[in-house]
């Protein structure tokens, strides 16, 4: 890790040379002048098909803000890279925003493996940024002018798996033994320990498997091989979206039937890969970030959503949206709220006003904690049930995809053991 760190350093450094030039004296900009808001997205690479949805949602808050009369009276302007879904080119494009694009806010970058490396750099130029769905970035740098914007709360690692363990708890018979199967990168291995701090919280669980895979990994067979050799109840995965298609076809093909299978398959939150899978889904119990169940749905969610799904159809993107627009136009809100409220873009005096605040957003009311997380999970866990068949059609609502924990946004009851859910 530490060697990682000192390459996100050295880059940055090398992008700081290579791309300063000569500026003129600093003007006070006119009432005019756009605001210039800066980010790295992932357009292109593994995390691509998420990446895209957030940009678009960004877009919408754009031009829905411009609508309204711009933040302090000005229009607002995106700048935005594509980081290639590559953590290593983090670092220059923060710097590069920051020293010679010198826009006046910033935001994101997606993703747990590329929000991580860009912390180091907004530290270095006390910047503020909102993180999105990113798990547990802040956690090693307690940064203060950093947010997030994922509905972990303020224990981001474990909320990935506790509604899990939770429902394993209450099952019957109740399922004992555990594996644990994670890539071994960032975000995956947020989520691997968020379960092991669960099974000791909740306790009565034996883990007989804990084994990260490498991220370059094309066939999970044998992955999955050695997890069905030692017949836990519990097969819980973290994956990134190619991972999680091959997991669960992987699991399918060997016939893998535990008492318990899913955890944090990223790809089952977008649904052409929902309708790929199609019936090889159903049983599998998944942590949600957001999707619009009937106790779960906020003012303005429907309205963006719609507008979304709009932008999708013209640009070929996810068709229904459901977990990272309404997260990407969430984080678009705090921070025009948080603009509007301080009446400023000094970046110390934003995130002194971002921790001292409630956001109203169309994910929900949110305030966030000292390292910027959410001051209460608003995770969810959902199942499966009675997928047939490869169409869209049937992920245009949540009847197949039931939110079953907690209970406060509970639509359904889980369908146990694994292996009943799997009947036709």
């Amino acid at each position: 890790m530490r060697s990682f760190w000192a390459l996100a350093r050295a880059m940055a450094l090398i992008a700081v040379g290579a791309l300063i030039i000569p500026s003129m004296a600093p003007t006070t900009a006119k009432a005019a002048d756009p605001i210039r808001i800066g980010m790295s997205m992932a357009l292109t690479g593994g995390v691509a098909p998420a990446g895209k949805q957030v940009l678009a949602a960004l877009q919408i808050w754009r031009d829905d803000v411009n609508a309204k009369g711009g933040l302090l009276g000005r229009p607002v302007e995106l700048v935005f890279y594509d980081d290639q879904s590559n953590p290593q080119n983090i670092p220059g494009i923060y710097t590069k925003l920051i020293d010679v694009d010198k826009v006046d806010l910033l935001i994101g970058p997606y993703a747990t493996n590329m929000v991580a490396p860009a912390i180091p750099i907004l530290m270095q130029y006390h910047k503020t940024t909102i993180g999105i769905l990113a798990n547990a970035a802040n956690s090693k740098f307690h940064y203060d002018q950093y947010f997030s914007m994922l509905p972990t709360g303020p224990e981001p690692q474990k909320s990935f798996a506790y509604g899990f363990f939770e429902l394993a708890a209450a099952a019957k018979p109740r399922p004992k033994t555990v594996a644990i199967v994670a890539a071994d990168a960032e975000f995956a291995q947020n989520a691997a320990d968020g379960a092991r701090q669960s099974i000791k919280e909740i306790g009565g669980f034996e883990l007989l498997l804990d084994q990260k895979y490498p991220p370059t990994t094309t066939d999970y067979t044998p992955v999955m091989q050695a997890v069905k050799a030692l017949n836990p109840d519990i097969v819980y995965v973290a994956a990134y979206p190619p991972d999680s298609v091959g997991i669960v076809r992987a699991a399918n093909e060997i016939g893998l039937t535990p008492k318990m299978f899913g955890g944090t398959f990223i790809g089952l939150l977008l649904t052409p890969i929902k309708a790929q899978l199609g019936p090889l889904m159903n049983g599998i119990v998944n942590n949600e970030v957001f999707l619009p169940g009937p106790a779960f749905t906020f003012p303005g969610t429907l309205e963006l959503l719609g507008k979304y799904q709009a932008v999708a159809k013209a640009q070929g993107l996810d068709p229904m949206g459901w977990s990272y627009p309404p997260l990407g136009y969430s984080a678009g809100q705090v921070l025009a709220q948080a603009v509007e409220g301080a009446k400023t873009l000094d970046q110390v005096k934003l995130a002194a006003y971002m921790h001292g605040h409630t956001f109203h957003t169309v994910v929900g009311d949110m305030a966030f904690n000292k390292d910027g997380e959410w001051t209460k999970s608003r995770v969810v866990f959902t199942q499966f049930q009675n997928v047939t068949g490869n169409s869209l059609d049937q992920f245009k609502d949540t009847t197949h995809e039931v939110i079953v924990w907690p209970d406060q946004y509970k639509a359904g009851t889980m369908i146990y053991p694994y292996a009943d859910a799997k009947k036709p």
